[in-house]
């Protein structure tokens, strides 16, 4: 892979900068490679559009932004209807199916993984971002299991990590289920 363009999207409160956080910290700090991160939120603190455009390429990023989107991660249906555009023909969509209904489209792969419904079943709706973070990382090859459960120790707040650990292993077992590893993404050079 040379370099791969990701947009996680949702709205403020479900944890999506820190899910792209973790996979590029995962990505650069422990697998090795190069990650660049940009994140925009709304007016307000939780409820409205959040976003973050993670680059990660086996070469230095020259250019931190994400100028055609391989992979959009979408955890609202405002957030999937103002990114689905942008994602390049042949790339990927992971929803979570309750809480966003994808369009028919034949120019893009969608998965579906119920995220925040396995999430309240650990006992935290909360984690229904590492919960993504786990389907993600399962159905796309970009990051390594290992290095996302060592960035997920680093990077959670304090007294959380077993919970967002066992919620990363529920999406790894369900991106497993859904999704072929590295078969989503072809390498750009």
């Amino acid at each position: 892979m040379a370099t791969t363009e990701m947009r996680f999207s949702g709205l403020g409160g479900q944890g999506m900068i820190l899910c792209a956080y973790v996979v590029g910290r995962a990505a650069a700090v422990i697998d090795g490679r190069h990650a660049t991160l940009n994140q925009a939120f709304g007016p307000e603190a939780r409820g409205s559009a959040c976003s973050a455009q993670l680059v990660v390429s086996d070469e230095p990023v020259m250019y931190p932004y994400v100028r055609g989107t391989d992979i959009l991660v979408a955890m609202s249906q405002d957030a999937y209807q103002c990114f689905v555009g942008e994602v390049r023909d042949g790339g990927t969509v992971i929803v979570d199916e309750s809480l966003v209904t994808p369009g028919a489209t034949d120019r893009v792969r969608v998965l579906t993984a119920p995220a925040t419904l396995a999430a309240e079943k650990l006992g935290k709706r909360i984690a229904g971002n590492m919960v993504m973070a786990g389907v993600f990382t399962a159905a796309t090859g970009i990051v390594s299991p290992d290095a996302m459960r060592q960035a997920i120790r680093e990077s959670v707040p304090s007294g959380t990590e077993e919970l967002n650990l066992a919620a990363f292993e529920r999406g790894l077992e369900i991106g497993r289920s859904i999704a072929c590893p590295g078969e989503a993404v072809e390498a750009r050079p």
